[in-house]
């Protein structure tokens, strides 16, 4: 009996010793400093753990035998070391190594290839990256303008990604939707990105081909990560004569959780008086815009994030007339938003859980009228107002090191109203989707990623079913290529479903090939796709705007087709040059569509053949300075005037005026002054900014707007042909010049 008792204590024990933790630290160091927010994980398990300030770690785990640690983050090389896990607690340092081309799609590492979207993505944008693209004047959309297989369409705002409208592309933050991610606008000038820069720690930039996660877009994705715990609390202010901004961020004793807030007003009109603007502004563009945000870090290791943000704008703009009863057209804008967003993540066990919901309300009210005689006559009142709720959930599961399985659901509800002289209309839509997608790693050369997405829309009442499949091959030590297809469904418009229509999904498939080289401090890539679109949405005009060139138009069916196929070129290189860092980007493409009212298969007017960027920069130590440039080249898009006429009872469009506009030309330039630059114990840390868009004053065109009867014409130019900035940006408590030096700013 007494050995059976002891039998038993010894196989108890030994149980409990295998599942007893142990725990994991270490120092993560660049060039013999601690760096923060680096990921540490045990490779093909949820435990690890994210360095504080310092560059410390720590975590426990149950796991034993032979294991790999793994470091990760945009700004650096990966690093894997080989470790035993017995019973003993490890630790474990670090070295890393500058990340070589921290925009680049596919990183080749000494571990196995993947097929991820991140692996294959056009981009993978920092902060820093999009602040010092001169001409991107911080915004990370205008900053993807200088990248393969991105459009520059200069008088309406989105990503208008091969062949596609700004429309069907989507921008995601930590996995929801955002819906109305740039502001409100007037037609003809693009609206701006209304989130910070700053707020993201960094983004994947998927330009087709992306996973089944995300849906409803039928070019490409823009997945944004925002910002973890601060490394420190800060406070930072910006100046420049056309806005004012303030904010802060607290972290607690414990760095467990934080909180912060921004506040920002912007006014044009000083800027507008200085210099020759093209656009006549009879209320000059102004905004107000505040965001707070809280970030919590849980005992059980569940991470909770929040972000809330509130704008206002508005805009008046007075345009000669086309039509001779009148001198000008007036068009006037006040627009709100505000967008809330909260994500949780949390490991159980062998799963991960990622959840997130966001909330976003949009208001856009436009008043159209003319004037003749300097007598201005009524107003007529645009007005369009949405609620947007998005939630989803994604619940992850390794197989092994290299494999995982995942799932989840989305839920989207969408309602809108609009109000325009008779039409009045309240639309509503609930899209339902369920996805599953797993990563299968066949060895350390060949990897596949296998999804599929289905959805629901409770206006169109259909469903679809979208597969989607990639797969990666490492050809040799520095070569890797990469297959992409997958079917993208999404609804149409809902600015065009302003009367009964029997409508379904629109529809794209993509093909995608891409071979890259990446060797020490340079990268080459080429890639070829082709998309074909069916089932794309027709319109017709049922109401117009007095003297305005954008009629109210309703879909009307889904019979338009159509193709976009092309080339691209992406070279970067930071070794060549000492001290320089510089990519350049070349697009072909070859696109025609039948859609929205166009009379026959066209070349989209928003789709140029050859698109050629280069972008340049160099930071100067002694000098304190940083200098960026950046040449954008677009072959002149083609221009159409579509009318209407009754051929037999039967109302046809046909295209009345048509050409090619003047190829697209701008050369940009920045200056970046960090005047505390190797000031020790300083407790105020500045950066001055000076940029100069379209430095040579190319006078470049977007389009034509056309009277009603199309005998005459007026450009459609951007608001101004030169732009200068000049402002300041001071922060107390962090300091961020070492940055700006390591990512050769």
């Amino acid at each position: 009996m007494q050995t059976q008792k002891l039998l038993f204590l010894i196989a108890f024990l030994s149980f409990f010793l295998s599942y007893t933790q142990v725990k994991i630290t270490g120092k993560v160091t660049f060039r013999n400093k601690g760096v923060s927010d680096i990921n540490v994980t045990l490779k093909g398990t949820y435990d690890g753990a994210t360095t504080d300030a310092k560059g410390n770690f720590s975590f426990e785990t149950t796991e034993k035998g032979d294991h790999i640690l793994t470091f990760t983050h945009p700004k650096y090389n990966d690093v894997e070391k080989p470790i035993v896990i017995g019973n003993q607690d490890i630790a474990v340092d670090a070295e890393l190594k500058e990340q070589i081309n921290e925009i680049d799609a596919v990183v080749i590492s000494a571990g196995s290839i993947e097929a991820s979207d991140k692996k294959r993505a056009t981009a993978l944008l920092t902060p820093i990256d999009i602040y010092t693209t001169a001409g991107a004047d911080g915004q990370i959309s205008s900053a993807l303008n200088y990248l393969p297989g991105v459009q520059k369409v200069g008088e309406t705002e989105g990503l208008f990604i091969r062949g596609g409208t700004g429309t069907e592309s989507k921008i995601f933050m930590d996995g929801s939707l955002i819906n109305n991610y740039f502001s409100s606008s007037v037609p003809g000038i693009a609206g701006r990105d209304r989130f910070n820069t700053s707020l993201f720690k960094g983004n994947v930039f998927s330009s087709g081909g992306y996973s089944a996660l995300y849906g409803q877009a039928l070019s490409g994705a823009l997945m944004l990560e925002s910002v973890d715990l601060p490394d420190q609390s800060s406070y930072d202010f910006g100046i420049s004569p056309i806005f004012l901004s303030g904010g802060f961020q607290k972290l607690s004793d414990d760095k467990n959780h934080s909180y912060g807030a921004t506040l920002g007003y912007s006014l044009l009109s000083l800027m507008s008086n200085v210099l020759n603007f093209n656009t006549d502004f009879i209320d000059a563009p102004q905004g107000l815009n505040g965001d707070a945000n809280f970030r919590i870090k849980t005992k059980s290791g569940g991470f909770f994030k929040y972000y809330g943000m509130y704008d206002t704008n508005k805009m008046g703009v007075r345009t000669e007339s086309l039509e001779p009863d009148y001198d000008f057209a007036l068009v006037r804008l006040k627009g709100k938003n505000t967008y809330h967003n909260l994500s949780f993540k949390q490991k159980f066990g062998k799963y991960l859980l990622n959840t997130g919901a966001s909330y976003s309300y949009n208001r856009s009210d436009l008043n159209f009228s003319t004037e003749k005689s300097e007598v201005e006559s009524d107003k007529t009142q645009l007005l369009t107002t949405g609620n947007y709720i998005n939630f989803k959930a994604v619940l992850e599961r390794k197989i092994n090191k290299i494999s995982a399985v995942r799932g989840g659901v989305e839920l989207n509800n969408a309602d809108e109203k609009l109000n325009f002289e008779e039409v009045n209309k309240h639309y509503q839509d609930f899209i339902s989707s369920v996805f599953a997608e797993t990563d299968l790693g066949f060895s350390n050369q060949f990897s596949a990623k296998i999804g599929v997405r289905a959805e629901n829309s409770s206006f169109l009442n259909k469903s679809n079913i979208a597969p989607r499949l990639a797969l990666a091959y490492r050809l040799a030590q520095n070569w890797t290529t990469s297959f992409a297809y997958g079917l993208f469904y999404q609804n149409p418009e809902s600015k065009y479903i302003n009367g009964p229509a029997n409508l379904d999904f629109q529809k794209s498939q993509h093909y995608i090939l891409q071979v890259q080289r990446t060797s020490e401090g340079r990268s080459l890539r080429f890639e070829a796709f082709y998309k074909k679109y069916d089932q794309l949405i027709k319109v017709k005009d049922i109401a117009s705007i007095n003297d305005q060139s954008q009629p109210v138009q309703t879909a009307i069916n889904n019979n338009g087709y159509g193709y976009a196929k092309g080339l691209e070129l992406f070279w970067r290189d930071k070794k060549t040059f000492e001290n320089i860092d510089y990519w350049i980007s070349y697009s072909f493409l070859d696109s025609k569509r039948d859609f929205m009212n166009y009379p026959v298969s066209l070349k989209p007017n928003f789709a140029s053949e050859h698109t050629l960027s280069a972008v340049a920069k160099r930071f100067i130590p002694e000098w304190k300075l940083g200098v960026n440039l950046s040449y954008t080249y677009a072959k002149g898009r083609p221009y159409y005037d579509i009318a209407t006429k009754d051929v037999n009872g039967n109302i046809v469009s046909f295209t009345r005026n048509e050409g090619r506009l003047k190829d697209y030309n701008a050369l940009n330039l920045s200056f970046n002054y960090l005047p505390n630059l190797g000031k020790k114990e300083a407790k105020m840390f500045t950066v001055f900014v000076l940029s100069i868009s379209n430095i040579l004053g190319t006078k470049n065109v977007y389009g034509y707007n056309f009277s009603q009867d199309g005998s005459r014409s007026s450009t459609v130019v951007p608001p101004v042909n030169t732009f200068v900035f000049v402002g300041a940006f001071i922060s107390f408590g962090v300091d961020k010049t070492q940055d700006a030096i390591n990512n050769n700013l």
